[in-house]
C-alpha cells in the first residue's frame, strides 16, 4: 500500500480500497481522457498488480450498480464513459447526432480494416472490388480508423488501422475481442438461407 494518510482513513471511516477507488474516479473524472494502468498505479503509489484489482473491482461494481456512467478498459487503459443506454438523454443535451450511422461502403471498409490490420487503402479496394478512398477519409473523421505506418514496398502505400475510438464504440476491450471471421461468415450464410 502507499502513504496514504492513517488520520485520513479513521477520520473518513473508509478502507484503504475505499479510498483508493474514490482518488481513482477523481482521476478519470477530471482526466476525460483514458489513463494507462501504470500512470494510475504511479499516481496512487501502489504496485501494477494491486491497482489493476481494484480498477477491475470497481467495473464489476459499476456494471452491478444503476448507475449513469461505466468503468472500461481498453488496451490497459482505463476510462469513465456514459452508458449506452442513455445515449439518446446525452445527445439531448449536447443538441447533436454523434452517432450517424455509417454508409454501407464505410461499414465494408471498417470491418475489412478491422480484421486485416493492418492493411492498405490498395487492398481493402482489392477486398472490396471498389474504390475506398471516401469509406476511408469518412472513417478517419469519425476517428474509426487509423495511419499506423507504410508498407515497406515501392510507394509505400499508407498502412491503416482501427483506434481505441472503434473499440469503444463497439464496446471491445481490445481487437482480440473480435467475433471470429468464420462465426460472421456462418451468420451471413444462415441470412442468406432465410
Amino acid at each position: 500500500m502507499n502513504k496514504i494518510n492513517e488520520r485520513q482513513l479513521e477520520i473518513n471511516g473508509v478502507s484503504k480500497e475505499e479510498l483508493y477507488e474514490s482518488i481513482i474516479e477523481s482521476l478519470l473524472f477530471v482526466s476525460g481522457e483514458p489513463l494507462k494502468l501504470k500512470q494510475i498505479s504511479a499516481i496512487l503509489e501502489c504496485s501494477i498488480k494491486q491497482t489493476q484489482e481494484i480498477l477491475e473491482d470497481m467495473i464489476i461494481k459499476y456494471s452491478k450498480n444503476f448507475r449513469g456512467i461505466k468503468l472500461i478498459n481498453i488496451n490497459d487503459s482505463y476510462q469513465l464513459v456514459t452508458k449506452n443506454e442513455n445515449s439518446e438523454y446525452v445527445r439531448k443535451l449536447l443538441k447533436t447526432n454523434t452517432r450517424q450511422a455509417l454508409s454501407q461502403a464505410a461499414l465494408e471498409t471498417l470491418a475489412i480494416i478491422s480484421y486485416k490490420q493492418p492493411i492498405t487503402r490498395i487492398d481493402v479496394d482489392e477486398i472490396r472490388g471498389v474504390k475506398s478512398d471516401r469509406a476511408i477519409l469518412t472513417l478517419q473523421e469519425k476517428k474509426l480508423i487509423q495511419e499506423c505506418g507504410r508498407l515497406d514496398v515501392p510507394g509505400r502505400p499508407i498502412l491503416y488501422e482501427t483506434t481505441d475510438e472503434f473499440l469503444r464504440n463497439f464496446n471491445l476491450g481490445n481487437i482480440e475481442e473480435l467475433p471470429p471471421m468464420e462465426e460472421i461468415l456462418d451468420d451471413v450464410a444462415v441470412e442468406k438461407e432465410e
